[in-house]
């Protein structure tokens, strides 16, 4: 849940294999990889500055060192997730994927979609008929969920390189549903990621966020802090051999928009009738908004 060639060749594979449904995703989103080139430059943010985790970095650095942790981690993805959450990590996005709504023949977009636990499900959910992308701007996550969704017969899904910024593979109004998964704390500008999901969803569509929120009572903040800041860098150091990335993953977590501020930036994106849930206090959300 800390949520770059597979590489390029390998989403290029699937790009023959389902030509025929692909009109939601440009030709040149295969073969290109100024699809996912970092938007924040010198030239265009200067010396400007954000966050990663607790460290203060020029905006221009942020994503190539949110890619290292990512391409750090992409192997013992999954099983940290059991180990962190409990397990219980599954049954947040089970309650996720109840809000979806979504239903046969229609396209779904996955982002930050990772080793593809949402992807596989929608995969079987929208049918035949039906089209999903799994995207992620780190092609070690794409690569392990690619691999897991093929072995699993799932052969209506494509895979994507994509940044969450601009969404630059996809065309406006091509996906009924947008979900993102633990993967909107790493993105460096959540307004413009937000703005590109409001661009490719359809009138009528549905974006959902699924991302570690803010404790809704004072007791159990301060003993998810202690195990946060102890027992995730330790179990990183002894399963993942990386210490360091789930270090930042607490650090992310802390620095992440509360529920009512993210409602509120949604909002200020365009989407509509949006709302949240917390899970296990607080610890998780799921926002949901709409697209008049």
């Amino acid at each position: 849940m800390l949520s770059n060639n597979s590489t390029t060749n390998a989403a290029s594979d699937n790009h023959t294999q389902s030509q025929s449904n692909n009109a939601t995703v440009k030709k040149t989103a295969f073969n290109q990889r100024d699809d996912i080139n970092n938007p924040h430059t010198p030239d265009t943010d200067g010396l400007e500055q954000t966050h990663f985790g607790y460290k203060t970095v020029n905006k221009a650095e942020k994503q190539a060192r949110v890619a290292d942790v990512f391409t750090s981690v992409a192997k013992k993805y999954d099983i940290m997730n059991d180990l962190m959450s409990f397990g219980i990590h599954r049954l947040w996005k089970r309650f996720a994927i109840s809000l979806s709504g979504v239903r046969a023949g229609q396209k779904v977009l996955d982002i930050a979609g990772g080793t593809g636990d949402l992807a596989k499900v929608f995969s079987r959910e929208v049918g035949r008929h039906g089209h999903v992308v799994l995207s992620d701007i780190n092609a070690a996550m794409l690569e392990v969920g690619r691999e897991r969704l093929i072995n699993a017969g799932c052969n209506n899904v494509d895979f994507v390189l994509a940044n969450a910024e601009t969404l630059a593979p996809f065309d406006d109004e091509s996906f009924d549903l947008l979900t993102i998964s633990f993967g909107l704390r790493n993105v460096t500008d959540k307004d413009a990621a937000l703005r590109s999901m409001y661009r490719v969803l359809k009138p009528g569509g549905r974006l959902l966020i699924l991302e570690f929120s803010k404790p809704i009572f004072e007791p159990l903040s301060k003993a998810y802090d202690l195990y946060s800041f102890t027992a995730l860098p330790m179990m990183g150091k002894i399963v993942a051999n990386d210490s360091e990335s789930y270090q930042y993953l607490a650090e992310s977590i802390r620095m992440h928009p509360n529920q009512q501020t993210l409602k509120q930036m949604m909002e200020q994106a365009g989407f509509v009738n949006c709302d949240y849930h917390n899970l296990t206090a607080g610890i998780v959300a799921v926002h949901r908004g709409f697209k008049a």
